[in-house]
């Protein structure tokens, strides 16, 4: 019998926080405290303790974390920092933003993270920075690009925007770096219900300033002491984010269960790559990704049944129109323009049923046994 699987559902996740959500709105409604008042404290202690960093910030969202972060360090124009070259644009957008150029790593076809061995031969006199982004929930190899920035004196911006509790070699992700930002957009592992985001840090210096710049520049109302901006977290989510923050190792939990039977389920499928989790990586599974030639057909064979992929992310960075200015064409980075081409997301939220599960995974066979 043909099934509706989405995507992306929050009908059971929000089943489990419903009383906590409409607990935290009630106060939050009734206190009459709506901008930077005691929830966003709250949760910024809370989700230092639990990144375990010294210091969090709350803010807009993910992309204003990593823009904020760039200029706390004060990198701007003629500044070069080196990002993969698969990552969502929102990485690099952040990067020209403030004035600094992306320079392009390909990422290892085994996690999909930036390939650390090819860091060395990109940096140059202009270098100020690494931006290792822990893609599809997998950590990147933290300690090697620690020793890197270490050896050349280059700064560390974690973009942990899809690894909210992940950890490398037992270390959790958002807390390597000089300062790391995440985004708290719905359908990541931690989400408000809307846009939000933060930054950790260990540094108070980055912390001070990072409150300065979200807020006018200023600490005490009406004195700008910098030139800043309206990047501040809401009241609202700010709560909502602290109900939701108890819930989010249960959640990644169920996350890693579902990606088991993803694996147990496909691993003797030709014509299909399944992700591979690195030796001292504890992935938390934003997405589960397969690969394959066949990648259109199949998705919409899957579509036909009923089931809902994604495709992250068909055109990679250095081919979208809007850097156009940056001189890429096709073929320059293979490794990524191969993953934008093969790569497929299949549904793994939390409340996903086995049934389910077994569904799309006998549909996925189907379709290869028909070729």
């Amino acid at each position: 019998m043909k099934k509706n699987i989405p995507f992306l559902s929050f009908e059971e996740i929000n089943k489990e926080i419903r009383d906590g959500i409409f607990e935290s709105f009630s106060s939050f409604f009734d206190r009459g405290n709506y901008v930077l008042g005691p929830n966003t404290l709250k949760f910024e202690q809370e989700y230092s303790r639990f990144s375990n960093t010294n210091y969090c910030v709350g803010l807009s969202n993910g992309m204003d974390a990593l823009r904020l972060s760039l200029l706390a360090l004060e990198i701007g124009p003629g500044d070069e920092v080196i990002v993969q070259a698969n990552t969502f644009i929102a990485s690099v957008l952040s990067i020209v933003d403030v004035g600094a150029k992306p320079i392009f790593i390909e990422p290892n076809l085994k996690s999909y993270n930036i390939d650390v061995e090819l860091i060395e031969n990109k940096i140059t006199s202009n270098t100020k920075a690494i931006m290792p982004v822990h893609l599809y929930g997998q950590p990147c190899e933290m300690d090697k690009i620690l020793t890197i920035a270490k050896k050349y004196d280059l700064l560390v911006i974690e973009d942990n925007a899809q690894a909210q509790g992940a950890t490398w070699n037992g270390k959790i992700t958002g807390s390597f770096g000089d300062i790391n930002a995440v985004s708290f957009y719905p359908g990541k592992n931690l989400g408000a219900l809307g846009d939000a985001g933060a930054i950790t840090t260990n540094k108070l210096e980055c912390f001070e300033k990072i409150k300065m710049l979200r807020n006018y520049g200023s600490v005490e109302k009406y004195k700008s002491k910098i030139i800043g901006f309206n990047n501040r977290i809401d009241e609202c989510q700010s709560g909502f984010l602290s109900v939701k923050l108890t819930y989010l190792n249960h959640w990644n939990d169920i996350r890693r269960k579902t990606a088991e039977k993803y694996f147990d389920a496909l691993k003797c499928v030709d014509h299909i790559i399944l992700p591979e989790i690195i030796e001292g990586a504890n992935s938390v599974f934003h997405q589960f990704i397969i690969r394959t030639k066949s990648r259109d057909r199949l998705q919409n064979y899957l579509k036909s049944k009923g089931i809902q992929t994604i495709v992250h992310y068909p055109i990679p960075p250095h081919l979208q129109t809007c850097f156009k200015s940056l001189n890429y064409s096709k073929g320059d980075f293979p490794v990524t323009e191969l993953l934008c081409d093969t790569s497929l997301s299949l549904p793994i939220w939390p409340g996903l049923k086995d049934d389910d599960i077994n569904y799309i995974t006998s549909t996925i066979k189907t379709f290869f046994n028909q070729l």
